[in-house]
C-alpha cells in the first residue's frame, strides 16, 4: 500500500494560503485571498479540496491544482465563518457563523441546504461521530445539538453564563464532549452511551487549563489508541496536552511567542500541528512535547492550520 499524501495548509493576516511539505518545512503553494482573513481551513475527506471560512463566504481550493481561484464559493452567510467542516463521505459541508447561523451545504450545488438559527455568533461547531449530530458553541456561552435528522435544537447547555464558547470537540467514538471557554476553562461531559440520540450529557471534569483565552480545544484521534489526549491552545503562548484519563496535564508545549490560535493532530495522534500570532506553524512531536519543524514564511499572524495525513476513505 502506498504511503499516504500528506496535506498541509495554513492562512493567515496575511491574506495568504500556503501549502506546505511536512517534513521539510517548504512552502510549495501560496494562494492569494485579498477579499477578508481566512478564520478556518478544513481539508475534504478525500484530500481534493480545501475549505477556506472567511468573510462572509467559504471558498473551496482544489488541493491538486495550482489554480489561484477558488472552484466553488458558498455565499448565504452574512458575517465572519468560524467554523466548517464536513461529512465523513465529503458529501456535505457544515458552517458556523458569527451572523448567529449553523448552515449545512451540499458540496455539489450552490446555496445553503439547511439553516439553524443560533441567536448569537457562532463561534464554534463540531459534528458527532454519528454523522447525525451538530454541536455549536457561540458568544454567549450557549451548547447547542442540532439534530439533522428531527430538523431541530435536541438539547442546550449553558456551562457559564455570558462567557463565550470558543472552541468544542468530541471524542472519535463519541463519547466525549469538551468545550473550551474565554476563561481558560474546559468543561467535558460524558455522553452515554447505548443512547441515540446525544441529548444525554453528563457532566465529567471541569479542568482550568489556562489563565488566559482558550482558542482550541482537540481531542486525539482514533489511530493514537490507547493514549486520549486534549489538547488545549491558549492566548498565553503555549498548548498544553492533558491525558483524557483524569485529566492530567502531561506536557506544555512551548515555543510560540504569541498568542496560539488552532490545532491539528496527525491521523496517528503522533505529532501535533500548530498556528500562532507569532507568523509561524510548528510540528511538534508528542512523545517529546518539542517542536520538530517550523513553519516560516507568512508576514503576519497565522491564525489557522488544515492537516490531513490519513488515507483516503474507500469507496463504500
Amino acid at each position: 500500500m502506498s504511503q499516504p499524501s500528506v496535506i498541509l495548509a495554513t492562512a493567515s493576516y496575511d491574506h495568504t494560503i500556503r501549502f506546505w511539505e511536512a517534513k521539510s518545512g517548504r512552502c510549495y503553494r501560496t494562494i492569494q485571498y485579498p477579499d477578508s482573513q481566512v478564520n478556518r481551513l478544513e481539508i475534504t475527506p478525500d484530500k481534493r479540496y480545501l475549505a477556506a471560512a472567511g468573510n462572509p463566504h467559504i471558498r473551496l481550493f482544489d488541493v491538486n491544482a495550482n489554480t489561484p481561484q477558488p472552484v466553488m464559493s458558498y455565499d448565504s452567510h452574512t458575517n465572519n465563518v468560524m467554523a466548517v467542516g464536513f461529512q465523513c463521505d465529503g458529501n456535505w459541508m457544515y458552517s458556523g457563523s458569527e451572523d448567529g447561523t449553523v448552515k449545512i451545504w451540499d458540496l455539489r450545488a450552490p446555496g445553503c441546504q439547511r439553516e439553524y438559527e443560533s441567536r448569537a455568533a457562532v463561534n464554534t461547531v463540531v459534528l458527532h461521530p454519528n454523522q447525525t449530530e451538530l454541536i455549536s458553541g457561540d458568544q454567549n456561552g450557549n451548547i447547542r445539538v442540532w439534530d439533522l435528522t428531527a430538523n431541530s435544537c435536541s438539547c442546550e447547555l449553558v456551562p457559564e453564563v455570558d462567557t463565550a464558547v470558543r472552541s468544542l470537540t468530541v471524542m472519535w467514538d463519541g463519547s466525549l464532549v469538551v468545550a473550551a471557554n474565554n476563561h481558560g476553562t474546559c468543561y467535558v461531559w460524558r455522553l452515554l452511551q447505548g443512547t441515540q440520540t446525544m441529548t444525554n450529557f453528563e457532566p465529567l471534569h471541569k479542568l482550568q487549563a489556562h489563565k488566559g483565552y482558550i482558542l482550541k480545544c482537540l481531542l486525539s484521534p482514533e489511530f493514537c489508541e490507547p493514549h486520549r489526549y486534549l489538547a488545549t491552545a491558549s492566548s498565553d503562548h503555549t498548548v498544553k496536552i492533558w491525558n483524557v484519563d483524569g485529566f492530567t496535564l502531561e506536557k506544555t508545549l512551548i515555543g510560540h511567542q504569541r498568542w496560539v490560535w488552532d490545532c491539528v493532530f496527525s491521523v496517528d495522534g503522533a505529532y501535533l500541528i500548530t498556528a500562532s500570532s507569532d507568523t509561524t506553524a510548528r510540528l511538534w512531536s508528542m512523545s517529546t512535547g518539542e517542536d520538530i519543524k517550523v513553519y516560516q514564511g507568512h508576514h503576519k499572524a497565522t491564525i489557522c492550520c488544515a492537516l490531513h495525513d490519513g488515507a483516503e476513505p474507500t469507496a463504500s
